[in-house]
């Protein structure tokens, strides 16, 4: 198997319904413009309180992509996060 490297990302989703809604949120934004994401772990979970009733279940979510190799063998990140 090939070395590989991978970088982590701390997302935040959140969601007017659920912590699971929040999460799946942060996971499909990410992938829109990151590839290769190979593992989601939630962090932590929180609510945004208002009046004493929850208005929205936060995820903060740690996401993990591999690193793209260029010719000349450094390491890039893929467009927007340099």
């Amino acid at each position: 198997m090939a070395e590989s490297v991978y970088k982590i990302i701390t997302l935040v989703g959140t969601s007017t319904e659920s912590w699971e809604k929040a999460a799946k949120a942060a996971v499909e934004h990410a992938a829109k413009t990151l590839r290769d994401i190979r593992i989601a772990e939630v962090a932590e979970l929180d609510m945004q309180v208002k009046d004493g009733k929850v208005e929205a279940y936060r995820a903060k979510v740690k996401v993990s992509f591999k690193y793209e190799g260029q010719a000349d063998g450094n390491i890039r990140l893929p467009d927007g996060l340099a």
